[in-house]
């Protein structure tokens, strides 16, 4: 029910966010949509600190609800509060400092929209200190497995910011200002529902500092989150860092189209990363029970279902980018379209070993794993850097990135054998080499509608409905073993009995 709920905020909220976007693009129009991505990216430089965070309080929430130890998720609790209070403020001063430097030596924007730029970039610096500040109650929310809530917040935070969307339309006067604000009283509001709830709804999340903070307990917390945070960092750094970039490049029309290609890869990806959302506290809490051999299943499960999921949108999306863009958008970027196509590659890759993420995560030993991945990623930057400097083409940073990020995969494989005992052997014969034909044979066949009809909505959706059946069929066949198969049966057969059963009743 958990993945259910989750699912049905990613679709809701998927065509909200998507038309949004739309009207966003229309109502600011080119360059200045760039620039607040461009500012945006900036922060979210340093806002991967809630990432990371998030990631390290829920793992010792999860943790300690599976060993049962209720005292110690209170002082996990307050814990992460003062902990969080306190990178909040460092954050805000971090900020305002680089954004001073970055500004007046960086950052190539119009002299007449500097000013602006700044004003949005205060904006953004305030609603980060209450982000930063809601991860002690995501955390509680995930570790709890509450996913309705979640995903009743996240459609309500979609309907707001389309009639943000809608306002900015039909207004006059500065719009990428009054976008900037309003964005920020968003986060300010969620920040307050959220906290109002756990405070109801969980006893542990109570906040008492003075009696339950615990120093050791902060330590051990900040030393995982700070390899997290590391972790985090140079894959925003990957990102943002490839952006500003391409900004000093080639200016701020292919930071937009680099934008609307992050927008689509982020919302397609979050329907896997909602599957990992949802199983990631029971990684973690098998492993807190001590049952690794549960725990690695379920991180391989993640893995391959995750990339499953991406595959079923992705597919086509790559074959029709082209026609859906243009009806999507009124004015397409130059270069959208192949960096769309370039990101989600990317995400597909990162897919197949994304549960082993988790899993090594839920050991709790990070720090050589962090310290390699993060490195690797990092990478992309000089190599980007570098090709540009010779004279390729934007789109040559991505295919580095490509590059880099089956490397980083192998490594994630070799860590989750060292570190948590996985069979590599299995892994890469049973998840990854069966994922990749199951991809490449529905691929190809997904391909044939392309070569055969001209282009239309009624060729987007036969391409989508070949696509579905060919996974489907495929993955049954080639990626998913008989018990895998079974277990996906009577799961589909249990909730079609639940469903049936409340339908009676009401």
């Amino acid at each position: 029910m958990n993945t259910v709920f989750l699912y049905g905020k990613m679709l809701i909220s998927m065509v909200i966010s998507l038309y949004s976007t739309r009207l966003i693009l229309v109502a600011l129009g080119i360059e200045d949509y760039g620039i607040f991505n461009l500012v945006g990216g900036v922060i979210a430089m340093l806002s991967f600190l809630n990432v990371a965070m998030t990631v390290s309080t829920q793992r010792f929430f999860s943790f300690y609800l599976g060993t049962k130890e209720k005292h110690k998720l209170i002082q996990v609790f307050n814990s992460s509060v003062l902990l969080h209070l306190v990178i909040g403020f460092t954050i805000i001063i971090v900020l305002e400092l680089i954004g001073i430097y970055l500004f007046n030596n960086v950052l190539n924007i119009p002299e007449e929209r500097i000013g602006t730029a700044k004003i949005v970039y205060h904006f953004m610096v305030v609603s980060t200190f209450f982000t930063i500040n809601a991860v002690p109650y995501d955390a509680a929310i995930n570790a709890h497995e509450n996913m309705l809530f979640d995903a009743l917040t996240g459609i309500f935070e979609s309907f707001v910011k389309l009639g943000i969307a809608i306002y900015l339309l039909n207004t006059v006067g500065d719009k990428l200002i009054l976008y900037g604000l309003l964005i920020a009283l968003l986060t300010i509001i969620i920040r307050i529902v959220k906290s109002v709830y756990c405070f109801i709804n969980y006893k542990e999340c109570r906040v008492r500092l003075k009696k339950y903070y615990n120093i050791s307990l902060i330590r051990e917390m900040f030393s995982f989150a700070g390899w997290n945070l590391f972790g985090s960092f140079c894959n925003v750094a990957r990102n943002q860092g490839l952006a500003i970039i391409l900004n000093l490049f080639f200016g701020v029309v292919v930071n937009a189209a680099f934008a609307v290609a992050h927008q689509v890869n982020a919302q397609l990806s979050a329907f896997s990363r909602n599957m990992l959302k949802a199983l990631n506290p029971q990684i973690a809490k098998s492993e807190g029970a001590g049952d690794r051999v549960r725990m690695l299943r379920l991180a391989t499960l993640a893995s391959k279902f995750s990339f499953f999921l991406l595959s079923l949108f992705a597919i086509p999306l790559i074959i029709e980018l082209t026609y859906v863009l243009n009806l999507w958008l009124k004015d397409v970027p130059e270069y959208t379209i192949i960096f769309c196509q370039l990101i989600l590659f990317i995400s597909l890759i990162q897919m197949l070993s994304v549960g082993l993420m988790s899993a090594i995560q839920s050991v709790g030993k990070i720090k050589g794993y962090q310290s390699t991945i993060g490195t690797l990623l990092l990478l992309n930057l000089p190599i980007a850097f570098l090709l540009l400097k010779l004279g390729f083409e934007p789109q040559s940073v991505l295919i580095g990135a490509i590059f880099l990020e089956c490397i980083a995969g192998g490594v994630r494989i070799w860590f989750a054998r060292r570190l948590a005992g996985l069979n590599a052997y299995d892994f890469l014969t049973g998840t990854v080499l069966r994922s990749v034909i199951t991809f490449v044979i529905t691929f190809s066949i997904s391909f044939v509608p392309r070569l055969l009809f001209d282009e239309s909505i009624f060729r987007v959706l036969l391409t989508s409905a070949t696509c579905v059946i060919s996974l489907f069929l495929f993955a049954s066949l080639i990626a998913l073993t008989s018990h895998e198969n079974q277990r996906i049966k009577a799961l589909f057969i249990d909730f079609r009995t639940k469903i049936l059963s409340r339908s009676r009743k009401a």
